[in-house]
């Protein structure tokens, strides 16, 4: 079974190995057609794959300008990044660098088949990297099948020092795509709430990482309290909710200058902004006169348009990939459910029936899926499709809330409260619910928004 689907993948592409004097050739990351694509749910084959990550090699041990040390120390933490993102989606097995030995240079485009197939090793992802005179530096990366001695893609990249995390990244997501058949989701960002201080007196900062966890910054000083960012469609904007002395403000924030413009500014709270599939409209949701209702403004500002207009509470609002309908919530029937309706307000339905209460509803870049909270006793994480049915529990906590979907639709992050100590972190699930894990950041974190595939 397993040879028989990489020859397939085989039939892609057969590309020549990447030349280590020429700049780095494009990622090759076609994903297979539809009747060759995996299910990635169904793992019966692919969590059996042994792939062998050993440290890239390098031309000459010389210092780097990144923060990982020598092109050795690099090549070592290159390979490391790399392991972690496969082992962390659950679909693989890999072996990292630091149980394994470094090929030399010649053998990174001329595997040793033979010491390889020995170990047991099914996929082999091998790579070099070079530190050019101007302080950057190259990385290429190789996937080999051992058995049928074939490589299988190759990419190569140039970068600032400062972004050799993304290499690895971009390497696993080569590997996971070919592997797999799915799009990839490594190389993109998270915007989060960064919260620290006591449980009465939490100071909540805009922050954002990369999808593992690393490379945390700051974004806000925390003066005023930030809550429930979205990265814009195109990563240059950031939109959250601001409170200052009780003013409730929506901004639109440049994460590579921290400069930010005020969106809207209300006496009346002011809830979820969230951006349309294209960019140019902010959903929010506002309070007044005891009722709250969905509202949508221009990206650029402007007089807001109405979108709902019942009593009780509606919140929220998160758009179909193609921007023509929205999911949200309300109490309208007395109770917390989910809701969508076409883009311009019409045809508001219910679509939650199956118990408790429903919230926080996040639209999969697929389309095929919405993740919650469903509110039963505890807060857990769930998806439904957009009809309604198909209920599946991803997580199961005292206080799981606040999906936000990987760029693929394949995976989830989260927030988790814990019970005594008030204290969060953010998780991570795939839709199999079986491969969970915590993200390790410096400080606590909600409110996680996964950015799509940087550009």
């Amino acid at each position: 079974m397993r040879t028989a689907l990489l020859t397939l993948v085989l039939a892609l592409s057969a590309s020549p190995a990447l030349a280590q004097t020429a700049e780095p050739a494009p990622a090759q990351t076609a994903a297979a057609s539809a009747e060759q694509a995996i299910d990635v749910t169904d793992d019966s084959d692919w969590q059996n794959q042994t792939i062998a990550i050993p440290a890239f090699a390098t031309n000459a041990d010389v210092p780097t300008r990144t923060s990982a040390g020598s092109t050795a120390a690099l090549g070592n933490a290159l390979a490391g990044v790399i392991t972690a993102d496969l082992q962390n989606n659950g679909l693989f097995k890999p072996t990292g660098p630091g149980a394994l030995p470094r090929p030399a240079l010649a053998q990174i485009q001329a595997p040793e088949f033979g010491g390889w197939q020995a170990r047991g090793t099914d996929m082999l992802i091998q790579g070099f990297v070079r530190a050019e005179a101007d302080g950057q530096v190259t990385v290429g990366c190789y996937l080999y099948d051992v058995a049928l001695k074939q490589q299988l893609a190759k990419a190569g990249w140039t970068l600032a020092p400062g972004e050799w995390r993304r290499a690895a990244h971009k390497c696993a997501d080569m590997v996971y795509s070919r592997l797999s058949g799915e799009s990839p989701f490594f190389d993109s960002k998270v915007a989060f709430i960064a919260e620290t201080g006591p449980k009465d007196r939490r100071l909540k900062r805009l922050a954002i990482m990369d999808s593992d966890g690393q490379n945390f910054t700051y974004l806000t000083t925390g003066q005023t309290t930030a809550l429930t960012p979205r990265w814009s469609p195109d990563y240059k904007s950031i939109l959250y909710l601001s409170y200052f002395n009780g003013q409730p403000r929506i901004y639109i924030l440049d994460p590579a200058t921290k400069s930010q413009r005020l969106l809207l500014s209300a006496r009346n709270p002011l809830f979820a902004p969230r951006w349309s599939p294209d960019g140019q409209w902010v959903l929010y949701s506002m309070a007044q006169a005891g009722n709250t209702d969905i509202y949508k403004i221009t990206a650029a500002g402007g007089s807001p348009v109405k979108l709902t207009d019942s009593p009780g509470i509606d919140i929220g609002g998160s758009f179909s990939p193609d921007g023509s309908r929205i999911v949200f919530e309300s109490d309208r029937s007395g109770s917390q459910q989910v809701y969508v309706m076409n883009a311009d307000g019409s045809n508001q339905k219910r679509i939650s029936f199956f118990g408790g209460r429903g919230a926080t509803p996040e639209w999969s870049p697929r389309g095929d899926q919405i993740a919650f909270t469903h509110i039963v006793g505890n807060l857990r994480v769930a998806t439904m499709d957009p009809s309604g049915g198909s209920l599946r529990y991803l997580t199961d906590d005292w206080q799981d809330e606040a999906p936000t979907w990987a760029p693929n639709g394949r995976v989830i992050q989260f927030f988790r409260t814990a019970r005594n100590t008030g204290r969060t972190s953010v998780w991570q699930v795939d839709l199999t619910g079986r491969n969970l894990r915590k993200l390790d950041t410096p400080v606590d974190g909600s409110d996680p928004a996964w950015g799509p595939l940087r550009p």
